[in-house]
């Protein structure tokens, strides 16, 4: 589609038809709703992928710090596995 003027014509299909401005505007605002819907979902799908990465990051911290425990443990089991012996 090459400009509004070729849409209109495809779209009511005479070559000899001339498009007033108040149709353009339609057209127009017609396309503009349907890309501010899209933006709206799309931005709503941004904020939930943000929520989900926060819950993410914050876990792998938590995980994180659950195997640095853990590694403290083993090694102060195996600095009194050394002494015993």
């Amino acid at each position: 589609m090459k400009n509004v003027y070729d849409y209109l014509i495809s779209r009511y299909g005479h070559k000899d038809y001339q498009p007033n401005i108040y149709m353009l505007i339609e057209e127009l605002s017609n396309k503009v709703k349907v890309l501010e819907d899209k933006y709206d979902a799309v931005l709503q799908d941004i904020k939930l992928l943000e929520e989900e990465n926060i819950e993410n990051t914050n876990l792998i911290y938590e995980l994180l710090e659950n195997v640095r425990a853990l590694d403290n443990r083993i090694d102060i089991v195996g600095e009194n596995q050394q002494n015993q012996l």
